[in-house]
C-alpha cells in the first residue's frame, strides 16, 4: 500500500476528540480519500458476490455425485440402479454389446459426459445380461434410457440412426440436450479480483 494510502487509513482509524470531530465533519472529502473508500467498497462488493456465487452453486448442488460410467453385471444390477437410486438423480443407462457398431463410440462418449456432469449416473450393460436379451436384439442396438425416479423418460433405441456412424461425445451431449436431459454446465467464478473487474 502506498505511503499515502496507508497514512489516510491511519487518521480515518485515529480516536479523535470531540472538538476535532467537529472541525472535521465540515471539511470535504480529498479525492484521495474518495478513491480509497471506493476500492475498498469494491474490493468488499467482489468478495461478497463470490461467497454469494459459491452459496448458490453448493444449494444447486445437490443430490449424490458419481465418477465415471457404472458397468452393470445382470439384469438385478440393472433393476436396482433405476429403483433405488436418488428420486432427483437422472440415470441414463447404455444397453450395448460388444461388436455391434456405434457401441463402442457410445461407451467413450459416456466417460467423457460422465465427467462433465457428475449428478447424472451413468451406466452401461451388455444386452446379454440384461435377463431381457431378446428385447435388445443387435438391430436397436446401441440403446439408452434414460430415467428419473424409477419412470422410463427416455428410450432411444439404434441411436445411431440419431448420431451417425462417427459421432463424438458433444453430438450425444446435444442429442440429450434436445430432450432437456442435462442440466446447464456450472462455471465457476475466477478467483482473481482482476477477472472480476473485467467481467463488470
Amino acid at each position: 500500500m502506498p505511503p499515502s494510502k496507508r497514512e489516510l487509513l491511519r487518521q480515518m482509524s485515529t480516536p479523535q476528540k470531540p472538538e476535532e470531530f467537529g472541525e472535521k465533519v465540515n471539511r470535504k472529502m480529498s479525492t484521495q480519500e474518495y478513491e480509497l473508500i471506493q476500492q475498498e467498497d469494491e474490493m468488499c462488493l467482489r468478495k461478497y458476490r463470490r461467497q454469494c456465487m459459491q452459496e448458490m452453486h453448493e444449494r444447486l448442488s445437490f443430490g449424490p455425485r458419481f465418477e465415471g460410467v457404472c458397468e452393470l453385471e445382470n439384469g438385478e444390477a440393472f433393476l436396482d440402479v433405476i429403483e433405488k437410486e436418488h428420486h432427483l438423480t437422472l440415470v441414463a443407462v447404455h444397453v450395448y454389446e460388444d461388436g455391434v457398431p456405434g457401441c463402442e463410440a457410445l461407451n467413450s462418449c459416456l466417460d467423457c459426459l460422465a465427467a462433465e456432469y457428475p449428478g447424472i449416473k451413468f451406466c452401461k450393460i451388455r444386452a446379454s445380461r440384461t435377463g431381457a436379451g431378446d428385447r435388445f436384439p443387435d438391430d436397436v442396438l446401441p440403446a439408452v434410457l434414460v430415467y428419473k425416479a424409477g419412470e422410463l423418460l427416455g428410450n432411444f433405441l439404434h441411436i445411431t440412426q440419431h448420431l451417425g456412424e462417427e459421432f463424438f461425445a458433444v453430438d450425444v451431449e446435444a442429442f440429450l440436450n434436445q430432450y432437456g436431459f442435462l442440466p446447464e454446465k456450472v462455471f465457476t467464478a475466477c478467483p482473481n479480483d482482476e477477472d472480476d473487474a473485467d467481467i463488470e
